[in-house]
């Protein structure tokens, strides 16, 4: 008896020091406090010196890939700081445990069940038996890609500056863009680029493309590599549910905005020459963070459209943030069924299991509490800022954006510490915070008598 008991506490012992969302919140925290001590060195900035909130603002920023700035980047850091920043937001971007197995498997070690089931928590994977074609499609993706954005933005500002400096900002950019970042070389972002059909296209692609996931990425390749061979191959509910509404979304986005600001922001600008703009600035949202117009002229109408597009966010398994495209597609799913007066959640002619719409809804409700939390703190700690600067803020906080109205910079110490945590929380994700903090299994096996309330 006294030896099953001791066995127990061991096993209890041994399922509290494996939780792989633990270890994934405290990699994120480990690597934010490196790229600090980094920051605050003298070769990392222009004037040597910054301040330790500033350091661990941008440092947080970077790796969970918001592009917030306290300090404009391309004036206030020098070029090893900004390479440092560029260094962070691509580890942040693809995430630090993908990074670190990518190093074991490049030196030939063998990747235990631990490591596999730490990176499957961060991309949300759940096939282990296509773990190594996980990471290396991962990788080929990251430097494919990145690449070729950085060719064509080569082009582009080659015509502009030297080619050391032009191949830099390309570099800089089409990571930023890719792992949607929003960090820009430019203190006015790309607003100096707005009619540009070529950087817009680009940057809108990587933007895409970052945000719709590697797992999409991946089987997206393997429909195409087929099609050629002129073979059919099946398409995952997951690839439709997140190709599908990424498509909604920019569409019908494009449109509103485009009708909302025609005759506002816009109104400077002729006909064919609107779209560009409309265009970008709502595919920015979800989620990278740059703009190609002044986000203070726009109406109430435009800035709750933005903040919307920020909550919904990317796709699982991306570089991005927000509550993601899948979860809100299963919210929508359900609403659908209930007003189908149908038991089953399905779409795309397939049941979701319940459990499923009950994380979908957890997140939604996470998201919001920590959203509303930070709001209530802010408004608290910075007099005289107005609802819509602090709401806009937060949002973009915590779906890793990097949009702001101006409140950025003009943020107090304890501002710049609620927005940290805002960010943090926002990219390794409110579930995982839950899981990482919450016990293994419940105590005691037992239930109470049930209950009902009224609700609604």
């Amino acid at each position: 008896m006294k030896s099953s008991r001791i066995r127990g506490r061991r096993k209890i012992r041994k399922d509290r020091g494996f939780q792989p969302a633990q270890v994934l919140a405290v990699s994120f925290i480990a690597t934010i406090l490196v790229g600090t001590l980094l920051l605050l060195f003298d070769f990392s900035t222009k004037s040597g010196h910054i301040s330790l909130v500033d350091a661990l603002f941008t440092s947080t920023s970077a790796v969970c890939v918001t592009g917030l700035v306290v300090l404009d980047t391309p004036t206030y850091f020098s070029p090893v700081g900004q390479v440092i920043i560029l260094v962070l937001f691509q580890l942040g971007g693809l995430g630090i445990m993908t990074f670190s197995t990518m190093i074991l498997l490049a030196a030939g070690k063998k990747i235990s069940v631990k490591d596999k089931i730490m990176v499957q928590e961060g991309f949300h994977y759940a096939a282990s038996k296509d773990f190594k074609s996980l990471i290396r499609n991962i990788f080929y993706f990251t430097v494919f890609i990145e690449l070729a954005g950085t060719l064509l933005l080569f082009v582009r500002f080659l015509k502009e500056t030297p080619w050391p400096r032009a191949l830099y900002q390309s570099f800089f950019h089409a990571v930023s863009a890719f792992c949607n970042a929003g960090f820009s070389l430019f203190s006015d972002s790309f607003a100096s680029y707005s009619r540009d059909i070529l950087v817009n296209s680009v940057v809108v692609v990587l933007i895409i493309l970052g945000g719709l996931g590697f797992l999409v990425l991946q089987e997206g390749k393997e429909i195409i590599r087929l099609l050629f061979k002129r073979k059919k191959r099946h398409v995952s509910l997951h690839t439709k549910l997140v190709l599908s509404l990424t498509l909604i979304l920019i569409v019908f986005s494009f449109a509103l905005f485009f009708f909302i600001e025609k005759d506002h922001s816009l109104k400077t600008l002729a006909g064919g020459e609107k779209v560009l703009p409309s265009l970008f600035q709502v595919i920015t949202p979800r989620t990278a963070g740059f703009n190609t117009i002044d986000l203070n002229g726009l109406g109430s109408a435009s800035i709750f459209l933005l903040i919307l597009l920020m909550f919904v966010g990317a796709s699982p398994g991306s570089t991005g943030g927000g509550v993601k495209t899948s979860t809100m597609g299963v919210i929508f799913a359900f609403l659908k069924s209930k007003i189908a007066a149908r038991e089953s959640v399905s779409i795309f002619r397939r049941t979701l299991p319940f459990p499923l719409v009950t994380i979908a809804f957890l997140v939604i409700s996470l998201s919001l509490s920590v959203i509303f939390l930070s709001s209530f703190i802010l408004l608290l700690s910075e007099p005289g800022v107005s609802l819509r600067e602090v709401l806009f803020e937060v949002f973009s906080a915590f779906s890793t954006v990097g949009l702001s109205l101006g409140l950025t910079p003009k943020l107090s110490a304890l501002g710049k510490i609620v927005v940290i945590l805002t960010m943090y929380i926002g990219r390794i994700g409110p579930l995982t915070m839950l899981f990482a903090f919450s016990r293994p299994r419940a105590r005691g096996r037992f239930e109470y008598v049930e209950e009902s309330v009224m609700i609604g």
